[in-house]
């Protein structure tokens, strides 16, 4: 399979924008740098169309594209993955790295082109408020599950049930390597968009995606949710938290928690009756 990679060279304010412009054009995994980012998707995805009108709209902005065969990521991350530590309690190590029994949960991930290995600050702040909420017995569903590391942690928490999505094929293949390695079983693996999931009566739901998309989407997740559920978004600045808030509310969600780390955030909602 072959995919193609556009590397953006833009003024950090731009690359929130950017990215969620991307992922409108079909990209789906980023890696951001302190001058810009990395967008990938499968060439299938690619639409030059509509990325030729996007950066028409941003002169300042640079960028290439390349096409690029699919990549032995693990020797790629070998070379440059270190082990994250969340708090004191929790780990996440590549399988080449040692074990490190010390830490409460220690989380096995074989990165691929997947996004959420615990290095950006969305999916660090995530992991870390799960290890303050409680999951035993709970039913938990992790839209847009990337590596499916906050899953396994859900898991790892007690979690009874587990249901998980993404709408890219790389994130379906890791996920599903990533619980195997952590032996987390019987998760319900949906390719596809939110609407893809017809259960409902979920007592968390996470979704570390973007502004954007949480907009477009966080009814359809209070839809899923129980009477006094929980709702974690991550994915966005903390300069974004009062318009998610906003739209939160239409849904009878209301903030319990909140965290900034590096300039990005993450919000816990509960959902009441309104």
């Amino acid at each position: 399979m072959e995919f193609i990679t556009i590397k953006v060279t833009c003024d950090p304010a731009l690359i929130d924008v950017l990215i969620a412009e991307l992922f409108e054009a079909g990209f789906d995994s980023f890696q951001e740098f302190d001058d810009g980012f990395e967008g990938s998707c499968e060439q299938s995805q690619f639409d030059e169309e509509k990325v030729a009108v996007l950066f028409n709209e941003f002169p300042n902005v640079s960028f290439t594209v390349q096409e690029q065969e699919k990549i032995n990521w693990n020797e790629e991350w070998e070379k440059n993955y270190d082990p994250i530590i969340v708090g004191d309690k929790c780990i996440v190590r590549a399988s080449f790295h040692e074990s490190r029994p010390e830490f409460q949960y220690e989380i096995i991930v074989t990165p691929k082109m997947s996004f959420g290995t615990g290095h950006h600050a969305t999916t660090y702040q995530v992991l870390d408020y799960q290890m303050e909420l409680g999951h035993q017995g709970k039913k938990v569903l992790d839209v847009g599950t990337g590596t499916g590391i906050l899953a396994i942690m859900a898991a790892k928490r007690g979690a009874k049930e587990l249901v998980a999505t993404d709408i890219d094929d790389w994130c379906i293949e890791n996920s599903e390597e990533n619980f195997t390695l952590n032996s987390v079983k019987d998760v319900t693996l949906i390719k596809g968009e939110i609407d893809e999931v017809k259960e409902a009566n979920f007592d968390i739901v996470i979704a570390n995606i973007n502004k954007n998309v949480l907009l477009d989407q966080i009814g359809a997740y209070a839809d899923r949710l129980n009477e006094r559920g929980q709702l974690i978004l991550s994915g966005f600045y903390e300069d974004d938290i009062d318009d998610l808030l906003r739209k939160a509310n239409d849904y009878g969600l209301q903030k319990t928690h909140s965290s900034v780390r590096d300039r990005w955030a993450m919000l816990a909602l509960e959902k009441r009756s309104v």
